[in-house]
């Protein structure tokens, strides 16, 4: 409804503006208005649907006009509205739900909410507005909510870390609810950039299109379907090429397609097939594969057992390691995300690292880098800034993080995990000074025997 009320005063705007301009000539008005980037349809506007709001069949009246704006914008909005109704027995029978979407429209009508441009001056209120109520939702939505909602602070994160560039191509194989995205898009700035996108869920995926909308992001390609099972950014028989890749995909997912890899038309898993029941590094070998072959960058958000879990796994691990494309692991603090506690972490994948960082790998032990909440922990701009700033100045930092060479990884087994590399705390202050008597007993052996 907030994109219905949206859409509605921006028409409102635009109408305006072409009334005064042509002295209340219908005709010109509609001409004009047709050339809109969007068009909404006589009776599609939210006031046509506040006139009907004592209508017995209230919900049907909506839904109908969902499906004018889509049919009116098919380009921008085809199948947004079709997991969507406004006339579902879940608002409950015919007189329920017809005061409950009554009460909508009366909350929708309030003076405040007039959202046209010429009032409010900025649309990223509106945008940020959409963001606010999705995360609120995902707040309460448990479990379920991380397969449609990155945390904003880590959004910013992954975009910082990648540097999205002008004329960039940004692509989120996972996007959710397009929050990733849209944080990368404007990182760029100036427009200049354009955006790609692949969800499976199809409730999400409308989430997307019109989370694309309201940040006037009118060039996003967002394609509903299984990225892993069946990619649909692809041109003729390859995969198209990004030169930035982020993604926050579901956490060990289960089922994924492990039994078609072999068989894999784009040959992603050609460094191993990963694990029928974690799909972690599917994900990644689609990302990897998916780089641009120059200027790749590659930021996507883990569980810790990725950077330490044997098998298969540990093979496509070494193998990353050993192509030198892993530029920096950034680990992250417990409970950041919506329906898991567990500590994730970044990787930092670069198709060409600069020649200073070859044969290296920056781990970051940002565990202790969160602010503590009641029930969601989250990253401050400090601890933003301070993880962005440690990837950029690629240096080592007592308790923070260590530049690593190849060779140690070797060492290690390819193993990643970060407290082998960094530690957090201090040791604690020897109890006895070196040659001390107390010392001494500790390493004689036992006296006679």
């Amino acid at each position: 409804m907030l994109f219905v009320k949206y859409i509605s005063d921006v028409w409102q705007d635009h109408y305006d503006d072409y009334e005064s301009r042509f002295g209340g000539d219908e005709e010109k008005i509609r001409r004009r208005l047709e050339r809109e980037k969007f068009v909404l349809p006589a009776g599609s506007t939210f006031p046509a649907l506040y006139a009907q709001r004592n209508a017995t069949n209230l919900g049907e009246v909506i839904d109908v006009a969902l499906e004018a704006v889509e049919d009116a914008n098919v380009a921008k909005l085809r199948g947004v509205f079709r997991n969507i109704s406004f006339n579902s027995d879940n608002l409950g029978n015919t007189r329920q739900r017809n005061e409950r979407l009554k009460n909508l429209l009366n909350d929708f009508n309030d003076p405040r909410l007039d959202m046209r441009p010429s009032r409010i001056g900025n649309l990223d209120i509106i945008g940020n507005a959409y963001e606010y109520l999705i995360g609120k939702f995902a707040a309460d939505a448990g479990k379920k909510a991380g397969e449609f909602y990155t945390p904003p602070e880590v959004s910013e994160l992954l975009a910082r870390l990648v540097d999205p560039q002008p004329g960039d191509r940004i692509c989120d194989p996972a996007c959710g609810s397009g929050s990733l995205l849209i944080k990368c898009a404007q990182r760029v700035g100036d427009g200049n950039y354009s955006i790609y996108g692949q969800e499976s869920n199809g409730s999400t995926w409308a989430l997307a299109k019109m989370n694309m909308f309201l940040h006037d992001i009118s060039n996003a390609r967002l394609e509903w379907g299984d990225t892993l099972n069946e990619p649909r950014l692809v041109a003729g028989d390859r995969l198209m090429t990004f030169e930035v890749v982020v993604a926050n995909p579901p956490f060990s997912l289960d089922k994924w397609g492990a039994e078609r890899a072999a068989a894999d038309r784009y040959g992603r898993y050609w460094r191993g097939t990963p694990p029928r029941s974690k799909g972690d590094y599917a994900f990644i070998s689609h990302m990897i594969a998916t780089m641009d072959a120059t200027r790749g960058r590659v930021g996507v958000v883990v569980p810790h057992g990725v950077l330490f879990r044997g098998g298969a796994e540990g093979k496509i691990r070494e193998g990353l390691l050993k192509d030198d494309l892993i530029e920096a692991v950034v680990g992250l603090g417990p409970n950041l995300f919506y329906g898991t506690g567990i500590p994730a972490a970044v990787l930092f994948i670069h198709r060409d690292k600069p020649a200073a960082r070859k044969g290296k790998v920056l781990i970051v032990n940002g565990d202790k880098d969160f602010v503590p909440g009641k029930n969601q922990n989250a990253l401050s701009e400090e601890n933003v800034a301070k993880l962005a700033r440690a990837v950029h100045d690629f240096a080592d930092k007592e308790l923070h993080c260590h530049v690593v060479g190849l060779a140690e990884i070797r060492d290690n087994d390819f193993n990643l995990n970060l407290s082998r590399y960094v530690q957090t705390e201090a040791p604690p202050p020897s109890m006895a000074l070196p040659g001390s008597p107390w010392l001494a007993s500790l390493t004689q052996g036992p006296a006679d025997g």
